[in-house]
């Protein structure tokens, strides 16, 4: 039985529960354009009534060249997901890459996410997982399946069990990522939600020499098997011009085709439930 992570008093994920959503633009680039892509995204879940939790970066500490676009910061930017928080009543979710970013985070985050290329990182998913707070682990593209249970022992050691799993797509040679569907079969058998980032899975790191690229008309296919599969939430970074996104534009979901994709998500969700091995 998978464990019920509960976020806050409007969104739950695990349990068999029907599909949850983690969405937003990969970095926050200004306060107003963040409020109203989180704005856009809550609209579309209400009239679907799928659960939401908004996603935006406020430091991208792991970027292909010194020269590309961060965020705004630590503090900047947890004042612009504040703001979206208690503006519009969503939980928000954002990755930490530093030890000293995790008290302050905690203060506003209701998710705090480790980046799949430090989700080995003992010292930084203790830490998180000491606030008390729900924390997504990404599982690294360098690592099986089965590798996340000593992220899980870590967890369990610092004396939380409120974490999710996600899936992002698995190195396969250079600038190349696939996805192994088995591994959402596996991961879930450790009694955890699973999630499964379908924009990250269609990356192509470093795939343009000084940044990644991606195949984002890849992104529904991937999100449609995922689902069928029995993910409890899908992760999407979505942007409304992905040609002009400061980050992750090439494997970014444009807003407009947002509602359309979770429709059948919701769909295939509703038919497939939460069984991995019907």
């Amino acid at each position: 039985m998978v464990r019920s992570i509960k976020i806050n008093d409007k969104v739950t994920i695990g349990a068999n529960k029907s599909l949850a959503l983690i969405a937003g633009p990969c970095v926050i680039e200004s306060a107003a354009g963040t409020l109203k892509i989180a704005e856009a995204i809550q609209k579309i879940t209400i009239r679907l009534k799928i659960p939401f939790v908004f996603k935006a970066s406020f430091d991208k500490a792991n970027r292909t060249s010194i020269h590309s676009f961060r965020g705004p910061g630590l503090e900047e930017g947890l004042k612009i997901l504040s703001s979206v928080k208690s503006k519009l009543g969503v939980p928000i979710l954002s990755d930490v890459h530093d030890i000293n970013q995790i008290k302050p985070a905690g203060e506003i985050l209701d998710i705090i996410q480790i980046p799949a290329f430090l989700c080995r990182q003992t010292d930084l998913i203790v830490a998180a997982a000491k606030t008390g707070k729900t924390v997504n682990v990404k599982k690294g593209q360098f690592m099986a399946p089965w590798d996340i249970e000593g992220i899980i022992k870590k967890m369990q050691e610092a004396g939380s069990h409120k974490l999710l799993l996600t899936e992002r797509g698995v190195s396969f040679g250079y600038n190349n990522l696939v996805s192994d569907f088995r591994a959402l079969a596996i991961m879930r058998t450790f009694g955890y939600p699973v999630v499964f980032d379908a924009t990250h899975s269609v990356q192509k790191p470093g795939g343009l020499g000084l940044s990644s690229g991606g195949e984002s008309q890849y992104i529904p296919l991937l999100a449609r098997c995922a689902v069928a599969a029995g993910v409890d939430a899908i992760f999407l970074e979505t942007h409304p011009n992905p040609k002009r996104a400061l980050s992750d534009g090439p494997n970014a979901l444009p807003l407009k085709k947002l509602e359309n994709l979770l429709k059948s998500l919701i769909a295939i969700d509703q038919v497939a439930g939460k069984n991995f091995y019907a």
